[in-house]
């Protein structure tokens, strides 16, 4: 069990959590990396086809070879890990994989396969090539050793990795569900904000899906602040309840492959350290994060006896021009009276600037300060027209939600978003 001390910034809270991790997973990799054989441009075996020729379309190859390409690791635990898989079917396809142990990517495209067969090249150079090409059909032939590309008037030649040294891929886990692409990319894109980059704590670089029947739920903190949101979905059935810890980078990488109005396919099991996503043909698979994650849930106050309500938009532009002067480490000052908000940074002989603006308060006059970045996430993930402040105190986290007018006593808790105040001098 490991408990976070108070950190040692000057001015900083922070949300208090705890939890425990194991690491088994670095001494499996790195049992993995040493048996894993490698060479580079090694002849075929006799025995083995040692010819691939295929010809497929230049943008269909572009997009297929960038979307698989995104996984490749930049520090490859072994060579082969670099190269980009692409295996041709007799039925007309192409598999382009990608895999490092952690994470793996797959693409299915259609192709004219004259002579089925895999091969391996460099995954980054592929990319450069394909985005390169003219618009014209792209040929690929492999005569044992090299593999040439050929486009048009354009000919390039490319150095073969040996194949039989790639890792398998991980199986896909089975079936839970289904999800709205759109919904998912934006619920991901509204969590990850509050996920950590520090990896010495690597449960909080992760993302928290948790299922109960139609009820997907994502969330991430970092300590400083607290996003959570609730969406719905169609699992495979409908007394479904899974826990499980993903990377946030590798989310946020999987909404921004999709397409906008389709279906993304979840699969994921009690009895599989694998999750899988999958939409029109691309797939990916992560490993999940190993640990327990803190119960962060009961953070999020129950009653708030002081809200503030002002309109997103507003507000957003006024932090922007306000924290021109608020230097590396220092807060924007908010102070809700009845009917209005002040915001204000700097002070002494430093630069100085404050703005005003229309709110909605009820309850007592209220100050506090917050982290200009954190602050600008915040707001940046709600997606109403107003945004509520709900306060228990000060000095205590701040409740960010979202109403349609300014008024209103209805807010969306669909979406929450937790802040720790930075404490500041009057």
């Amino acid at each position: 069990m490991v408990t976070w001390p108070r950190p040692a910034k000057s001015g900083y809270s922070c949300l208090c959590i705890s939890y425990r991790y194991t690491g088994a997973y670095a001494l499996s990799q790195f049992f993995v990396i040493l048996i894993q054989p490698h060479c580079y441009n090694e002849p075929a075996r006799q025995g083995e086809t040692s010819t691939v020729k295929f010809r497929v379309d230049r943008d269909v190859l572009a997009n297929a070879v960038s979307w698989t390409a995104r996984t490749l690791p930049n520090r490859p635990a072994i060579p082969v890990l670099a190269g980009i898989r692409i295996e041709a079917s007799e039925e007309g396809s192409l598999d382009l994989t990608t895999f490092d142990y952690e994470v793996s990517a797959r693409s299915q495209i259609s192709a004219e396969v004259e002579t089925p067969g895999v091969i391996l090249v460099f995954g980054r150079l592929l990319t450069e090539i394909s985005k390169s090409l003219p618009n014209r059909p792209v040929e690929f032939s492999y005569d044992g050793s090299k593999v040439n590309v050929t486009c048009g008037s354009s000919r390039f030649t490319l150095g073969a990795m040996q194949v039989e040294d790639y890792p398998s891929l991980p199986e896909m886990p089975e079936h839970a569900g289904s999800i709205d692409v759109d919904d998912f990319s934006k619920a991901v894109s509204q969590v990850t904000v509050a996920a950590g980059r520090d990896e010495s704590l690597p449960l909080l670089t992760g993302v928290k899906i948790e299922i109960r029947g139609e009820q997907l739920t994502l969330l991430a903190t970092d300590r400083y602040r607290l996003a959570l949101r609730e969406i719905s979905w169609q699992p495979s059935s409908p007394s479904m309840e899974r826990e499980t810890l993903v990377r946030a980078r590798v989310l946020t990488d999987v909404a921004r492959s999709l397409h906008s109005g389709g279906r993304l396919e979840l699969s994921l099991s009690q009895n599989s350290d694998i999750i899988g996503f999958e939409s029109e043909g691309s797939r990916t698979t992560s490993t999940m994060i190993d640990g327990d994650y803190p119960p962060v849930r009961r953070l999020f106050p129950d009653q708030t006896p002081t809200h503030a309500v002002v309109n997103t938009a507003a507000m957003v532009d006024a932090v922007k021009r306000v924290s021109l002067v608020a230097e590396r480490n220092t807060p924007i000052r908010l102070s809700f009276t009845e009917g209005q908000v002040v915001l204000e940074a700097g002070q002494g002989e430093e630069a100085q600037a404050s703005e005003a603006l229309e709110s909605l308060l009820v309850g007592e006059d209220i100050e506090t300060a917050f982290n200009p970045s954190y602050l600008l996430d915040g707001l940046g993930a709600i997606e109403t027209d107003f945004i509520r402040f709900s306060f228990t105190h000060g000095s205590k986290p701040v409740l960010f939600t979202g109403q349609d007018s300014l008024e209103t006593d209805d807010h969306d808790t669909d979406f929450k978003y937790l802040l720790v105040p930075i404490r500041f001098s009057s």
